[in-house]
């Protein structure tokens, strides 16, 4: 189990490197980290990162093994949500991303929601 377990940390490690190095601004920017697993960082740099999204609904985003909140009290609401994506990092690893917005452009370009209808998405909502 563990080496399953190493393995899936590996192979979401791009987008969790990703996440470090914005979370790390965040920190620098006078933000904050919740030391569990998967690292949380919140505020700071990382605030003006998501809001800086295309959508004003996202509270938090996942990046392999890192969660970024705007607030702690975001994180406190998205966790649930943002843990099935990280369940999903490990499945897809440096897949997921394109394939997430793939998926995004493809329902947007017939006249979808490229985020509610998204099959990522429904399945962090439990859907």
């Amino acid at each position: 189990m563990l080496f399953i377990r190493l393995i899936a940390i590996i192979w979401a490690l791009p987008f969790t490197v990703l996440g470090l190095l914005i979370g790390s601004v965040g920190l620098c920017t006078g933000g904050r980290i919740l030391w569990r697993w998967p690292l949380e960082f919140f505020g700071g740099g990382v605030e003006w990162f998501l809001s800086r999204l295309p959508s004003d609904l996202v509270m938090a985003i996942t990046l392999g093994h890192v969660i970024l909140g705007r607030t702690e009290a975001a994180l406190n609401i998205s966790r649930e949500h943002e843990l099935i994506h990280v369940r999903q990092y490990e499945r897809w690893g440096p897949f997921l991303g394109p394939a997430y917005w793939g998926c995004s452009l493809f329902l947007w370009l017939r006249g979808k929601d490229g985020y509610r209808d998204n099959p990522f998405e429904k399945e962090a909502r439990g859907e």
